[in-house]
């Protein structure tokens, strides 16, 4: 009977390990939550991520090309979806040709798309050398207290998705991949850019 009961406990612990890694950052450490970390870091002060309602927080990333890109301050005046993905990510992949439509789409109107990938650069400019995307590309290096975690991503999971108005505030976080046409309605209430 013990030995079942192991078993059993063997199955379910596997199980939910699988169901939850799926999207986990596969070399990263525990990433901090906003109630507190899950697991205490001894050599980093957790931040407080960016919260609905709240001011986009300012930070500075490099380009696929290694110029600085400063947030919020380069799409001021524009809406902006900022999209974490990484190269290891299989449903950041898998939702990246719905951004490229979307990204196409609006293009000169409506929410300007930005990827921004917790990797590095080598393996950023590969995986892009063969899944070619046309928005703009930032790159980050994993980490407790990273962009992801500053935009509001507690749980440190792939792809994440924040919505930003044209005043720079955050309407939207979503966890999770977008589904083919799911974007457009996730941002029909970001309204028109500032000035329009």
């Amino acid at each position: 009977m013990r030995r079942a009961v192991w078993w059993v406990a063997g199955i379910a612990a596997a199980a939910g390990l699988s169901a939850g890694a799926w999207l986990t950052r596969p070399t990263s450490p525990p990433l901090p939550s906003m109630s507190g970390p899950a697991a205490p870091l001894k050599s980093a002060t957790p931040v407080q991520g960016v919260r609905v309602g709240e001011l986009l927080p300012a930070f500075t990333l490099p380009d696929l090309d290694g110029m600085p890109v400063q947030f919020p301050d380069r799409f001021k005046g524009k809406p902006l979806l900022i999209n974490v993905w990484a190269s290891w990510c299989a449903p950041c992949i898998e939702e990246m040709p719905e951004l490229a439509r979307f990204a196409a789409r609006h293009a000169d109107d409506g929410p300007q798309v930005v990827g921004l990938a917790l990797d590095t650069p080598e393996a950023v400019l590969d995986f892009l050398g063969n899944v070619p995307v046309y928005y703009p590309i930032v790159i980050e290096t994993p980490g407790p207290n990273d962009a992801s975690v500053k935009l509001g991503n507690s749980q440190g999971l792939l792809p994440y998705s924040v919505l930003v108005d044209a005043q720079g505030r955050v309407l939207k976080q979503k966890l999770g991949p977008f589904k083919a046409g799911e974007i457009d309605a996730w941002v029909a209430d970001v309204g028109s850019p500032a000035g329009e």
